[in-house]
């Protein structure tokens, strides 16, 4: 029964999706956790909404107007806490807000029925089309080549920006480039867990994973590891069982999470 479901090719491309996905979220995750950007992530993750109802009223791809609307609102954030004066979380939750409201009007105005509206709020990995599996694999050997290329200058800034900008480092720039992968990683991989979940692949197997290791490299590849198999188990899961598959990818990374942590204080006592 198994060798018959893998044969079928949205199987497969749910299987690389979830692949490539992970790698991607394992890069900018980790930076998210260390640096303490997680509201960030998941203002841009709601934001993306707004792009999603534009693209539908237009009659264009929804996630490419997404990707636009989530780098514009990562961008925004940014110059709104550092030029402006205004107070992050106050520019998140203004973003955050302003990109559901409009989401939410366009796809009111669009004519007709918004087709396959869920898979974008709540994911359908079983929905993963050849295209989608292109983009995340793109986006995950790109990611993966600058973290090896740029290790240093993304420790730095993710550890401490002060000692970065001692080192004579490109400290502004970073940061933009950095907001752009996590807007780009977050919209190609809403297919997954959708918009209202995606954030925990983003933060919870990268705090697993920390929980074992300081060491940034290896958070990255635990973190991978551990959102890979969260997200096979789970594809297996809601296939058998006929339930939501980025719900179920959620819930067993929070079981994992409460089990890893369990493990951790049984090991300190002894």
């Amino acid at each position: 029964m198994l060798g018959g479901i893998l044969s079928y090719p949205f199987f497969q491309y749910a299987l690389l999706g979830s692949l490539f996905a992970s790698i991607a979220c394992a890069v900018v995750g980790s930076y998210v956790v260390v640096r303490r950007m997680v509201f960030i992530s998941g203002g841009i993750t709601h934001a993306s909404f707004g792009g999603v109802g534009i693209g539908l009223y237009l009659g264009w791809h929804p996630l490419l107007t997404a990707i636009g609307f989530a780098v514009l609102s990562a961008f925004g954030v940014e110059w709104a806490s550092r030029s402006q004066q205004v107070r992050e979380d106050s520019a998140i939750a203004g973003v955050w807000s302003l990109g559901m409201a409009i989401g939410v009007l366009f796809i009111f105005l669009s004519p007709g029925y918004a087709p396959n509206l869920s898979a974008y709020l709540f994911g359908n990995i079983l929905t993963v089309s050849r295209a989608d599996v292109y983009g995340m694999a793109l986006l995950a050997c790109f990611l993966t080549a600058a973290f090896l290329l740029f290790r240093r200058e993304i420790l730095y800034l993710a550890f401490d920006p002060d000692f970065a900008r001692t080192q004579g480092l490109p400290v502004r720039r970073i940061e933009y480039l950095m907001m752009l992968a996590i807007a780009v990683t977050v919209v190609l991989s809403i297919r997954l867990v959708g918009i209202m979940m995606l954030m925990s692949l983003l933060t919870l197997p990268q705090i697993i994973s920390g929980l074992f290791t300081s060491d940034f490299r290896k958070m990255v590849c635990g973190s991978a590891a551990v959102s890979f198999l969260a997200c096979l188990f789970g594809l297996f899961c809601s296939y058998f069982l006929d339930v939501p598959t980025g719900a179920f990818i959620v819930l067993l990374l929070v079981v994992l999470f409460l089990a890893a942590k369990g493990f951790q204080r049984l090991a300190r006592s002894h």
